[in-house]
């Protein structure tokens, strides 16, 4: 199956989990020159004024900053730019039937076609470090990253959206998006983290940016706060002395959480949910954090697609020991502090006996500065012309590289060797470490998981209830819980909203949405509104939106009503996403505001009609209120984004069976039975509308169904029937009664399997079952009742 992945999640999700967006500064409103001037109070502009401010007084800091990495995260494309460190382009690039050409004298970017060539300026150059992305003004003061980009490391121009294309394991093939997608806008996904100072000023009725920002590149006001007061402060006092107070934002202040914390928003694919994040403040106030359910990461954590640094730290055993700290190994203007002559000296102050012996330790001999401690604990690997490390800092784990298809440090350095090679001299080597078990253990859980492999379910639950997990792998499992149809997993997802990690608990609200009917899931989730992280009392906002407002227990409705006011806001924090306009069409559907949630779904289609959740959403709603013809229109539609999505046509199938088009329903519920997550409810509604022509075919498709997802009695239930309508009796008795063997409360299964001795003259053997029927306490009342009749009936007719 081929499709351009855009975001992980499942249709009916009640809020999106995505990664950071891009959003641009158009070029008239660029601030020019703001390294020459000088700092005037009388000038200043608001409470922020300027990295030149400081340079009067932190000359050496402006000095290490101004030309690293996070000074220059993004900076004009200019004269120098173009002479000292980009190399020209030999030729022409060839994408999607039309060639592009850098221009060197003119520094543009110009598309070569049969009918002539267009030039787009380049204006803005982000990054720097592996690699150039270019930005160009567009229409309605968007700024679109280009589509060449230059490689820093190996000197040579290539294709954007080419390089970004992931190669998954499973049978999802990603393909390059087009360089004008909303996702590559500047303005609308890459938010605040290579700029300072952001207003975005979009105009929703009019779908433009009036974009601004102070200063590009990350300036000391983005990780101090505003200057103003500061600046005003140190000027009054005399030289050479210091302010009792000096009115600004200081890292030695803060605790490590703080620190770290600190990093997180311009490092981690995340989820905003408010506008408002600033030094010090905590992350899970501000974010949620994209887990291992989403397809960029491998079963066993390590890297796929791009995915920052944020969820591998939290997998990270130092990190979670509150220990280590970003700026224990880099500066804050991102430089690595342990330079090629002390490659091991940030490991030191906590592992000094291993870094004292590291050839015991890593069975490797030393030899010119190796080895070193990150090659095996952070190996770097590289996706769309990025390198990254590996931020979890665990051990190798060859064993989950093997199984997974995953990267694996060992054979990183031996490129002639296999995962399984080093998997057996890890083993040999540390027969008593639990490490490379777990790893793979817990990749297993994951995969499992991620394909509906709920045999694996007991395993899962045991996982989750031991507290042996990181926050990452338990939210992971949690979220991935959604799709599983066992009741079984209730109880474990309610403990786990006792779980340390806002993280995780957050996440568990949202799994624990669909059983807001237990009133063991209301009372953990009215007590989660007055959390004290806000992403945990907007998810459990999230949650109780499905639970009737007049039923709300009067001790708890204050509180309803602030997370709730929480939760509304966050919809508001991208208005030119359509995520925000999705999430929003979700919550007004669970309160059963129709009118409104299809309102909702309809603008999110607007901002982004080739995204699919939205159409089903809004068809679901259409349908509801009537508008059967506007269902199946928005099906259709949806269809045409994606023609293999299960979801799609598989309501697509009983939208036009409810509309009388039987031929054409039965072809999408076909379509749909090729995707495992629908194939039995599509078989099975299937076999509903073909029973009456075909009932050999029927019966074979309620096998597929039961087959598919056995944890339901009622496809197997269907067949028996199906069977029974048959003539084929016997077939339909053995049926049944392997049902009540795996699911004895399933009372219909009971009934029928009565009503089959009965006709087939078994009399003895129906008394015997109806008995037990009349025994069994897991039945309801009234199918105990039945058996009682039909055991008065029987004697009179044996």
């Amino acid at each position: 199956m081929k499709r351009t992945v855009i975001i992980a999640g499942s249709v009916f999700v009640g809020l999106l989990l995505g990664a950071v967006a891009i959003h641009i500064w158009t070029h008239e409103h660029r601030f020019s020159e703001m390294e020459t001037e000088k700092w005037v109070p009388g000038q200043r502009a608001g409470k922020y004024v300027g990295s030149v401010s400081c340079r009067e007084c932190h000359e050496r800091f402006y000095q290490l900053w101004s030309p690293s990495h996070h000074g220059k995260a993004m900076q004009p494309v200019s004269a120098e730019l173009f002479e000292e460190v980009l190399t020209p382009q030999p030729e022409p690039i060839n994408l999607g039937g039309t060639r592009w050409q850098v221009r060197w004298e003119t520094r543009e970017m110009v598309e070569l076609t049969d009918e002539g060539e267009k030039a787009y300026p380049m204006v803005h150059a982000m990054g720097g470090k592996n690699v150039f992305f270019f930005l160009t003004p567009l229409e309605r003061g968007r700024l679109q990253v280009m589509p060449l980009s230059y490689d820093v490391q190996r000197k040579h121009w290539f294709d954007t959206t080419l390089a970004m294309v992931r190669h998954f394991t499973d049978n999802v093939e990603d393909e390059a998006i087009d360089w004008r997608d909303p996702l590559l806008t500047f303005n609308t996904s890459c938010y605040n983290c290579h700029v300072s100072q952001l207003d975005k000023n979009y105009d929703a009725e009019t779908d433009t940016y009036h974009t601004t920002w102070r200063e590009p590149g990350i300036n000391c006001e983005a990780c101090h706060g505003p200057g103003e007061e500061h600046v005003e402060i140190c000027l009054a006092v005399p030289k050479g002395t210091a302010p009792q107070s000096l009115r600004m934002i200081i890292w030695s202040e803060f605790t490590n959480q703080q620190i770290n914390d600190s990093c997180m928003p311009c490092h981690a694919k995340a989820r905003r949910i408010t506008n408002g994040f600033g030094p010090g403040e905590r992350f899970f106030d501000h974010y949620d954090l994209t887990t291992l359910e989403d397809r960029d990461f491998y079963p066993d954590g390590r890297d796929l697609g791009e995915n920052y640094t944020q969820t591998g730290w939290l997998q990270n055993p130092c990190a979670l020991s509150g220990t280590l700290t970003c700026i224990h190994c880099h500066t804050s203007s991102g430089r690595y502090r342990f330079k090629e002559e002390n490659p091991n000296g940030a490991c030191m102050p906590c592992h000094g006996d291993k870094v004292l012996d590291l050839p015991a330790h890593s069975r490797h001999a030393a030899e010119a500065g190796l080895p070193r401690c990150i090659d095996c604990h952070m190996p770097m690997t590289e996706f769309g012309r990025m390198r990254r490390s590996d931020h979890s800092m665990r051990p190798p784990s060859p064993a989950a590289g093997a199984r997974f298809d995953s990267p694996v440090a060992c054979v990183l350095c031996h490129k002639d060797e296999e995962p399984e090679w080093a998997a057996g001299q890890v083993e040999a080597w540390h027969p008593n470490s639990t490490w490379q078990a777990r790893i793979l253990h817990e990749g297993e859980l994951v995969q499992a998981a991620r394909t509906g492999k709920w045999e694996q379910l007991p395993a899962i639950l045991d996982a989750l209830n031991g507290g042996r997990l990181d926050p990452v792998v338990t939210t992971t499992l949690v979220r991935l819980l959604s799709g599983c149809p066992d009741n079984a997993k209730w109880p474990v997802l309610q403990k786990s909203m006792e779980h340390a990690s806002p993280l995780v608990r957050g996440a568990t609200a949202v799994a624990l949405a669909d059983n807001i009917g237990s009133q063991g899931t209301r009372s953990v989730l009215l007590d989660a509104l007055d959390d004290e992280y806000r992403i945990v009392r907007i998810q459990a906002a999230t949650a109780l939106s499905r639970f009737p407002i007049g039923r709300m227990p009067a001790q708890y409705r204050e509180a309803f009503d602030a997370a709730d006011a929480e939760l509304r806001t966050s919809f508001d924090v991208q208005p030119d996403a359509w995520g925000g306009y999705y999430n929003r069409g979700n919550y007004h559907n669970d309160r059963g505001e129709a009118e409104a949630a299809l309102s909702s779904y309809l603008q999110a289609i607007e901002l982004r009609s080739d995204v699919v959740m939205p159409y089903v959403n809004a068809s679901m709603v259409a349908s509801r209120l009537g508008r059967l013809g506007e269902s199946v229109d928005l099906l259709k539609r949806a269809s045409e984004v994606e023609p293999d999505h299960g979801a799609v046509n598989f309501n697509l199938g009983l939208a036009l069976a409810e509309q009388g088009t039987l031929a054409e329903s039965e072809r999408y519920l076909e379509l749909a039975m090729k995707e495992e997550s629908v194939r039995a409810q599509a078989a099975y509604n299937l076999a509903v509308l073909v029973s009456k022509r075909d009932k050999a075919r029927a019966i074979e498709l309620c096998r597929t169904a039961a087959e598919t997802e056995s944890s339901s009695p009622r496809y197997a239930y269907t067949q028996a029937f199906f069977l029974r309508e048959a003539g084929r009796a016997e077939e339909s008795i053995t049926v049944l009664q392997s049902i009540i063997k795996s699911h004895p409360s399933h009372s219909e299964s009971w009934s029928l399997l009565g009503t089959a001795y009965e006709e087939g003259g078994q009399q003895a053997e129906a008394a015997r079952h109806y008995a037990a029927m009349r025994d069994n306490a897991a039945l309801p009342m009234p199918a105990r009742q039945h058996a009682r009749r039909r055991l008065a009936v029987l004697p009179k007719t044996m």
